[in-house]
């Protein structure tokens, strides 16, 4: 059974949570009174909507952090949206912009948001990482505590999900930025990978390429085309879903130091030719993918289902897709693929982002012109 690492907060901020996060309020609206599926009776309600390509969504105790990818972080609280104002300036062109947003652990404490973004000019743009403190609508004393080594052409690729591990440190998904997928393999490039950071941007010393000759110390895993799924589970146990070409979409379970093959191994075909892409789809060396989404999902969030509003769920992961306009969820055994199950079929568009509320409520986000928040929860 997998158990989600959860944000340690007092226990006045985790009533909050539960009480934000009960029943419908008069600004919410029930999409789907009642959508059966294998286990559970599902309900669907609205939570915000208006919200232009949202693309990453935190929980706090008065209502939910939302990124739009234009550049806009919003406080939504009974369905209102509220601006916040301090966020950094983004290259909002094609997939870049503003995109995931976390809180820190000990966010109740040190006020502490997490940005990540896609830093630069129409020249050129890299991935970024920033933080700020939240004070009422206004995100303060703001930061930016990484950024790539180098920059590509704008608009593709920029990976971006962030998730903590049990000590404290985060991990950061940078994608292959499209246009020279070989730098997925170059260890001196952050292009293709997951990066370990401390809290405040430095690089832990117990990094796997910390002191190796031409390879950045942040880096944590290589072999990436986009990763924009990530959950953490006990143990620290680090599952991903990651975009692939023409199929080739995949769920990975990171482990620190691994090449998971990306372009050199791959089970995807070419978007033009049809033929396989790479030299390979399996070859020593490289890390095989946990599980291989067909049809095509186009993954972006990732959940682990932890709590007990869906008990024949727990354990379960919630893979949302973009063109498939859908939830998988993905029932594991010993790391093994063993059942998986279509939620949401077509009911809300483009998923973009998936978490798990303290109640065990499921928050969906949607990327569109006129994207929104939901909430999935038991009809039981």
């Amino acid at each position: 059974m997998l158990k989600q690492i959860g944000v340690r907060m007092t226990g006045l901020a985790l009533a909050a949570i539960l009480l934000a996060t009960g029943p419908a309020s008069a600004d919410t609206k029930v999409l789907a009174d009642e959508i059966r599926t294998q286990y559970e009776p599902l309900r669907v309600l609205r939570v915000a909507e208006g919200l232009e390509h949202p693309w990453g969504v935190a929980l706090l105790p008065e209502g939910y952090l939302v990124t739009e990818r234009p550049g806009r972080l919003n406080l939504v609280i009974d369905g209102e949206i509220r601006r916040i104002s301090g966020t950094p300036e983004v290259h909002a062109f094609r997939q870049g912009g503003l995109l995931d947003v976390v809180l820190h652990p000990e966010h109740a404490s040190n006020g502490w948001v997490y940005l990540t973004y896609s830093s630069g000019d129409e020249d050129g743009t890299a991935t970024a990482l920033g933080r700020g403190r939240l004070e009422g609508t206004q995100l303060v004393d703001f930061e930016q505590i990484f950024v790539q080594d180098r920059r590509s052409e704008p608009g593709r690729h920029y990976g971006s999900r962030i998730a903590w591990l049990s000590d404290g440190t985060l991990l950061m998904t940078i994608g292959d930025r499209g246009s020279e997928p070989s730098r997925a393999q170059d260890l001196g490039d952050h292009a293709g990978k997951v990066i370990r950071l401390n809290d405040d941007g430095t690089v832990p010393e117990d990094n796997p390429f910390v002191g190796r000759d031409g390879a950045l110390p942040e880096i944590w895993s290589y072999g990436h085309r986009n990763i924009q799924g990530i959950v953490v589970a006990e143990g620290d146990v680090v599952w991903v879903t990651e975009h692939g070409p023409r199929g080739g979409d995949e769920l990975n379970r990171i482990e620190p130091g691994q090449n998971y093959g990306w372009p050199v191994v791959s089970k995807a075909r070419d978007y033009r030719t049809e033929e396989q892409y790479g030299e390979a789809r399996s070859r020593p060396g490289y890390v095989d993918p946990v599980y291989e989404f067909l049809p095509t999902l186009a993954p972006s969030g990732l959940a682990l289902v932890t709590r007990d509003q869906f008990p024949r769920w727990r354990g379960n992961l919630l893979a949302g897709g973009l063109a498939a306009e859908r939830i998988r969820r993905v029932v594991l055994e010993d790391d093994v693929v063993v059942h998986e199950e279509e939620l949401l079929l077509g009911r809300v568009g483009r998923i973009r982002d998936v978490r798990e509320g303290a109640d065990g409520s499921i928050y969906v986000l949607t990327d569109e012109d006129d994207g929104g928040l939901y909430r999935v929860e038991s009809a039981r």
